[in-house]
C-alpha cells in the first residue's frame, strides 16, 4: 500500500502534509541516510588533507565529484543503501558499502579502505543528526518563528494606543494597552530566541570509546584531536564534543529541546489569551466564504486556530521533554537507547511547525472590535480607585487605600458619577479634585 495523507499513522505525514513536508529533507530516513554519506565523504576529503601517506595518491580534482555522491545523493541511492541493510543488518555499514561502490565506479579502489577508517557509528550518527537539525533550524523552523515574532510586532505597534481593561486573577484591574500587551510575547519569545542562540550543535566524533584509539594506533604521530575538532567545527560548522564516550553526551540538544519548549509555552500562554479575547468579544474573526463554524450552530465563528495552536504545542512539548530527559542518560560507555529516540527528533518539530502557522493564521483573522474595549472600560470605574488613592497618598490624606476600599467594595454602582461625587467628599484643594476627575479608565494607562 502506497503511503497517502489518507493512511499515514501520523498526522504530520497525513492531515498536516502539505505544513510539514519541509521537514523531510532533515527528518526523514532518506535525509538520515544522506546525511551519514555526507559526513563520510567529507571525513574521508580531510583524510586526505591530513598528510596520511597512503592518501597521498588521491587526486585533489576528484575531491568535487566525491561531494557530488551526497549533492546528487537520490531516492534510488537511499533505496539501495536500505536493501544492502538487510544483508547487513547494520545502518551506518551499508552507508560505508555504498560509498565503497562509488569509489570503485570512480576507480579509486586503492583508497576505499580509509572509508570509515578508524571510526565507530556514532561518529557518523553523532556528526549526521545534529547537522541536520542545525540546517532544519536555520532554514525552516526559524523562518516560521520569526514570521510570528514579526506578526506579533505589527499587530504592537498597529494597537499601541488601544486602551484594555487588564484582569489579573480574572477581575478588572489597572487598564493598559492592547499593543503593550501584545509587545509582552514579543519580548518573551525574544529573550528565549537570545538564550536558544547560545546553544551549539554538538558532535561527538572520537572513535569507539571517544579516544581516537584505532587512529593512534595507526598513525601514533598524528595529532587526532586537532584534526576531529578541525573536521567538526570548521568542515561541518558543529562543535567539538570532547571528552565524550562512544556517543555525544547531548546535554547541548538537552538544552536545545527544553528552548524549544519554553518558546511552544509561551505561544501555548498566547494562543489562551487571545482565545480568552476572542470569548469576550474583543476580536471579531475574518470569514472565508464557504467555511463552517459549527456543525449545528450557524452563528458561530469559533476560534479553531489558536486551539490547533495549543493542541500541537501541547504535543511537540511532551516530547521535547522526553527528548531532553532521556538523550543525556546512556549507560557507562552507550547503549542503544538513543538511536529510536533520535529518529524522532523531527516529530515534535513537526508539531511545533503546525502550530506556528496555525497561530499566525489566527492572528491574520482578528478584527479589533473597539467598541467593546471601550464598552468594559465604562463598566469598571472602579479601577481608577488605585489612582485616586495614590495621589491622595501623595498629599498625606489619611487612610486613602481604607477610603477607597469602603467605596469600591460597597453594592453602590461605581461609575463615573459616583466616582465624581466621591471626589467631591474628599478633604482636598479643588486643584487636587480637578486632578482626581480627569481620571479615566481609558486614560489611566501608565507608560
Amino acid at each position: 500500500m502506497q503511503l497517502t495523507e489518507l493512511n499515514a499513522v501520523s498526522p504530520i505525514d497525513g492531515r498536516y502534509r502539505g505544513k510539514t513536508k519541509s521537514l523531510s529533507a532533515y527528518f526523514s530516513e532518506e535525509a538520515l541516510i544522506k546525511y551519514r554519506v555526507l559526513v563520510e565523504v567529507e571525513y574521508f576529503i580531510s583524510m586526505c588533507e591530513y598528510n596520511i601517506p597512503q592518501l597521498q595518491g588521491v587526486d585533489k580534482n576528484l575531491f568535487g565529484k566525491l561531494r557530488g555522491i551526497y549533492e546528487n545523493f537520490s531516492t534510488e541511492d537511499a533505496l539501495w543503501i536500505k536493501e544492502t541493510e538487510k544483508t547487513t543488518n547494520h545502518d551506518v555499514k551499508a552507508v560505508e558499502y555504498f560509498i565503497k561502490k562509488k569509489f570503485d565506479e570512480f576507480g579509486l579502489e586503492e583508497f576505499k579502505e580509509f572509508i570509515h577508517f578508524g571510526l565507530t557509528s556514532q561518529d557518523i550518527n553523532n556528526t549526521a543528526i545534529p547537522l541536520s537539525a542545525k540546517e532544519a533550524f536555520e532554514n525552516v523552523y526559524l523562518p516560521s518563528l520569526i514570521a510570528i515574532v514579526q506578526k506579533l510586532k505589527d499587530l504592537s505597534t498597529e494597537w499601541a494606543d488601544i486602551p484594555l481593561l487588564a484582569r489579573t486573577h480574572g477581575q478588572p484591574a489597572s487598564p493598559t494597552r492592547l499593543g503593550k500587551e501584545i509587545l509582552v510575547f514579543v519580548e518573551r519569545i525574544e529573550e528565549q530566541m537570545r538564550l536558544l542562540f547560545n546553544v551549539p550543535f554538538a558532535a561527538k566524533f572520537g572513535g569507539a570509546t571517544g579516544n581516537y584509539n584505532a587512529h593512534k594506533v595507526a598513525y601514533p604521530n598524528h595529532d587526532w584531536k586537532a584534526f576531529g575538532s578541525q573536521f567538526v567545527e570548521e568542515t561541518l560548522g558543529l562543535r567539538h564534543s570532547f571528552p565524550t564516550t562512544q556517543i555525544e553526551h547531548y546535554d547541548h540538544f538537552a538544552a536545545y529541546f527544553d528552548a524549544l519548549k519554553r518558546i511552544n509555552t509561551i505561544l501555548i500562554d498566547l494562543d489562551r489569551d487571545v482565545w480568552t479575547y476572542v470569548s469576550m468579544d474583543y476580536f471579531k474573526q475574518k470569514i472565508k466564504a464557504g467555511e463552517i463554524g459549527s456543525s449545528a450552530m450557524p452563528h458561530k465563528v469559533n476560534p479553531i486556530d489558536f486551539e490547533n495552536s495549543e493542541g500541537n504545542l501541547g504535543i511537540a512539548n511532551a516530547i521535547f521533554e522526553h527528548l531532553s530527559a532521556k538523550l543525556p542518560i546512556s549507560r557507562l560507555q552507550r547503549d542503544l537507547t538513543d538511536s529510536t529516540v533520535l529518529r524522532n527528533i523531527g516529530v515534535p518539530i513537526g508539531h511545533t511547525l503546525i502550530a506556528f502557522e496555525a497561530t499566525l493564521k489566527g492572528l491574520n483573522k482578528l478584527l479589533l472590535n473597539e467598541a467593546k474595549f471601550a464598552e468594559d472600560l465604562e463598566k469598571n470605574w472602579a479601577v481608577v480607585a488605585e489612582a485616586i488613592q495614590t495621589i491622595l497618598r501623595r498629599e498625606g490624606y489619611p487612610n486613602p487605600y481604607e477610603a477607597l476600599k469602603d467605596l469600591t467594595r460597597t453594592n453602590t454602582v461605581i461609575n463615573k458619577d459616583s466616582i465624581h461625587a466621591f471626589i467631591e467628599t474628599l478633604n482636598v484643594s479643588n486643584d487636587i479634585k480637578t486632578e482626581l476627575k480627569a481620571i479615566t479608565p481609558s486614560n489611566y494607562l501608565g507608560i
